[in-house]
C-alpha cells in the first residue's frame, strides 16, 4: 500500500506541475483544490523533501516544482516522503534457520520479482505521464451536447 503521505504526495506534485507554470503556488490553493489539509501539507513539503519542490518566500510566494515534471519519478516522490517502497528479506522477518529452503524460495521467487517489478514501474512513471492522464481523465464526462 502507498501511505497516505506518499498519496497526498503525489496529489500535491501534479497540482503544482499544472498550476506552478508560471507562478508560484501557495499550500492553502493546493489544499482547496485537493481537500488536502494544509498542515498535512506543510509536514509533506517540510525542508523541500527529495529536491522535488522549492519554495520561495515573501507576498507572492509559495511553492514550484524543483525539477520539470518529466525528470520526477514515482520513485522519486515515495522514496523522498516515505524512504524505500520494496517489501522487506523475507529470511529477515523469518527467525530460525531457513534448513528447508522455504524463506529463501519465498525471497527469490515471489519478494525479490515483485520488488523488481515495482521499482521498474515506479521509476518510468514520471510526473509528466501522471499530469497528461489526470488531464485527459477530467475531461472524461464533460462532452458538451446540444440541441
Amino acid at each position: 500500500n502507498l501511505s497516505k503521505k506518499s498519496r497526498y504526495g503525489i496529489t500535491a506534485l501534479i497540482d503544482l506541475a499544472v498550476y506552478a507554470k508560471d507562478q508560484c503556488v501557495q499550500l492553502s490553493s493546493i489544499a482547496e483544490r485537493n481537500n488536502i489539509s494544509v498542515k498535512y501539507l506543510e509536514q509533506i513539503f517540510e525542508s523541500e523533501k527529495g529536491g522535488l519542490v522549492r519554495s520561495v518566500k515573501g507576498p507572492q510566494g509559495g511553492y514550484l516544482l524543483a525539477k520539470r515534471p518529466e525528470s520526477i519519478t514515482v520513485a522519486d516522490v515515495i522514496h523522498a516522503l516515505d524512504g524505500s517502497y520494496l517489501l522487506e528479506d523475507e529470511r529477515s522477518v523469518v527467525s530460525g534457520t531457513d534448513e528447508k529452503g522455504i524463506s529463501t524460495a519465498i525471497q527469490k521467487l515471489l519478494f525479490d520479482q515483485m520488488n523488481d517489478q515495482t521499482d521498474r514501474l515506479l521509476k518510468q512513471l514520471t510526473l509528466r505521464n501522471l499530469v497528461d492522464s489526470s488531464m485527459e481523465y477530467s475531461q472524461v464526462g464533460q462532452e458538451m451536447y446540444y440541441i
